[in-house]
């Protein structure tokens, strides 16, 4: 039982360390205030933690869920496409409204997950590419506190891979700490507390935040999941899940959350045999992996207070990091068909770009344009092969 118990710890400290400081960042960058981003984490903190207990408790199984971390990096890449927290929040509600849709109207999610991977992968890849080049910007613009970071991620990756991304963030915390001092505790963002944003449905907002958060978030956190889940022998019914993250996203995005989903890679700690041998037990990690992040969402208030007082380089710089793991899978994924390489380079240098078009964001374009090269380049229907001659000498006789 203590192992148990200590798996879903583990999981929980990893998932909130690896990219807290990414939520605050994609927060801030559409429009949120220290309180309002404080607030956002806070949220998403009480969601996770809530979900993680009641529906493993429910179900007897070890599923678990976690904000969605490329969301988060499409909020940093969506800066330019607008600055009002009020329509960010409508778009998250949408979003949210859109999973729950999926659990209950399997066609739609049937419809998100067969958007074809080199698109979809092309995409995820363009939103976190920005974000994963920021440590080589940090190590110039602030080789101080940049440079050890990457050594200790660098060292841990190679040591202990799990902790790689929440020692390079506790690196950064030291440094940042040193340049702030003991003026960030005395930040009234420090306080945890919910603050209730009033809604805006901006239709250009959610056709370029709303929409591609929603195809991020399940086809990026979901699908891997539910596949993740698999692997260890847990058939999920989709319906309570989707339903159940929709719901509890919608709840957070009323005081600044983006977007919860199914873990994945966290998923893989307590849903293995390492949180315990018996797989009819596993859901006890789970259970007390919520408990965590309830205890985490007290501290919502001073993460984000440390990294509002950071240079914002070196919490993208962290979040970068975090992420080259899914840029990798991510550009693998995408360019693995020949035949679909130009579409998925051409997604990924729209995405990338970070063009807004009459208001709506790359994103959105980068599906747009994925879309037609594909129909475009598509090959034609090859002829049969001719009938090979046969000649004098190749009959059995």
């Amino acid at each position: 039982m203590f192992h148990t118990v200590v798996a879903g710890v583990i999981a929980a400290i990893t998932g909130f360390a690896s990219s807290f400081a990414l939520v605050i960042a994609g927060l801030v960058a559409v429009g949120a205030s220290d309180s309002q981003a404080a607030s956002g984490l806070f949220a998403l903190c009480l969601a996770t933690g809530i979900t993680c207990i009641v529906l493993p408790i429910l179900m007897r199984v070890p599923v678990s869920f976690a904000w969605s971390t490329p969301g988060a990096a499409l909020l940093v890449a969506a800066a330019s496409t607008t600055q009002d927290f009020a329509a960010a929040t409508g778009a998250f509600l949408v979003c949210g409204a859109l999973i729950v849709l999926s659990g209950l109207w399997p066609a739609l999610g049937r419809a998100i997950t067969s958007i074809p991977k080199p698109i979809a992968s092309a995409m995820l890849a363009g939103i976190l590419f920005p974000i994963c080049i920021a440590p080589v910007t940090a190590a110039i613009e602030q080789p101080a506190i940049a440079i050890p970071m990457v050594l200790v991620w660098l060292l841990l990756a190679r040591l202990a891979p799990r902790w790689a991304v929440p020692a390079a963030m506790l690196v950064a915390v030291v440094g940042i700490a040193v340049i702030a001092g003991p003026a960030v505790l005395g930040s009234d963002a420090v306080v945890p507390r919910l603050e209730f944003v009033a809604p805006v449905f901006d239709p250009f907002v959610i056709v370029s935040l709303g929409l591609p958060l929603f195809i991020v978030t399940m086809a990026g956190q979901n699908v891997p999941g539910f596949a993740v889940m698999s692997t260890f022998g847990y058939q999920l019914r989709p319906r309570p899940v989707l339903v159940t993250s929709g719901a509890a996203s919608m709840a957070a995005a009323l005081t600044g959350g983006h977007a919860i989903n199914l873990a994945a890679i966290t998923a893989a700690i307590m849903a293995s045999p390492e949180a315990a041998p018996d797989p009819r037990r596993r859901w006890i990690a789970t259970v007390s992996s919520g408990v965590v992040y309830l205890l985490l969402g007290v501290g919502a208030g001073l993460a984000a207070a440390i990294v509002q007082a950071s240079p914002p380089i070196i919490i993208t710089a962290v979040a970068g990091l975090a992420l080259l793991g899914a840029l990798v899978t991510s550009i693998s994924t995408a360019l693995e068909a020949p035949a679909h390489r130009i579409t998925a380079i051409g997604t990924f240098l729209v995405t990338a770009s970070g063009v807004a078009v009459a208001g709506i964001g790359s994103a959105f374009w980068g599906l747009v344009v994925g879309g037609v090269l594909m129909l475009w380049l598509r090959p034609a229907v090859a002829p049969s092969p001719p009938e090979p001659i046969v000649g004098p000498h190749d009959h059995d006789d």
